[in-house]
């Protein structure tokens, strides 16, 4: 008897499993930005060395995504709609590898500033944390399931979170200018904005490839 390889199911069986790791790395960057934050809030610095030695993992799933996604072009040859959801994928591992970087970011920020004391009470930074990490996790539910409507609506969204570091700075710009001593100390928590702000924005682009897997069109969203 010969054997039947329905190439059809070969692909989806093979990209499904590529949409569970690229999950899997969602939620540990989620996990990651939680930790940082919080690390941030308690002066924790053994969860921030934890933060960035997990920052490791997240790098190497990414390299496996990208190479099995090479595999699956490769050996699948995938066309139309299909290849644009590995090309999504592709790019979206990358965003996903930056966001693991600035939470390792904040993380490294805290260790830094050691037991000095916040120059302020943290209010807008913990807010920047939980909105980007709702984006992030509502930006993958549309990814997986090509839902380009909800993926504008998440763009449209980081611009709470660009409001909110444009709070924290001008905060502790007056802050510096009232005392040059607190300067240094006024940075490190402008990094930790920064860092969120940042991740805000490479959410935006995951959500611009779930338009592009959608529609085949590639346009920046929130601009």
């Amino acid at each position: 008897m010969t054997l039947v390889i329905n190439p059809r199911a070969t692909y989806d069986r093979e990209y499904g499993l590529i949409r569970d790791d690229l999950l899997r790395m969602g939620s540990h960057i989620d996990n990651a930005t939680g930790r940082a934050v919080e690390a941030l809030r308690h002066r924790d610095l053994a969860l921030a060395r934890q933060v960035v030695n997990d920052d490791v993992f997240i790098n190497d799933l990414r390299f496996h995504i990208e190479e099995a996604c090479l595999t699956l072009i490769a050996t699948q040859q995938p066309t139309a709609g299909d290849l644009r959801n590995v090309i999504a994928v592709m790019n979206a591992v990358g965003d996903l590898e930056r966001m693991g970087d600035h939470a390792a970011g904040i993380a490294k920020t805290v260790i830094r500033m050691g037991d000095e004391p916040l120059i302020k009470p943290l209010v807008d930074i913990p807010r920047m944390a939980d909105l980007t990490r709702s984006m992030l996790r509502r930006c993958l539910d549309a990814f997986v399931a090509r839902d380009a409507t909800t993926a504008r609506v998440i763009a449209e969204e980081d611009d709470e979170i660009d409001h909110l570091y444009r709070t924290v700075l001008d905060e502790l710009l007056v802050i510096m200018a009232a005392d040059p001593a607190t300067v240094r100390r006024a940075t490190y928590l402008l990094w930790c904005a920064h860092n969120l702000e940042r991740i805000g924005d490479r959410v935006t682009n995951i959500a611009e490839r779930v338009v592009f897997m959608r529609t085949g069109d590639m346009k920046e969203l929130n601009v």
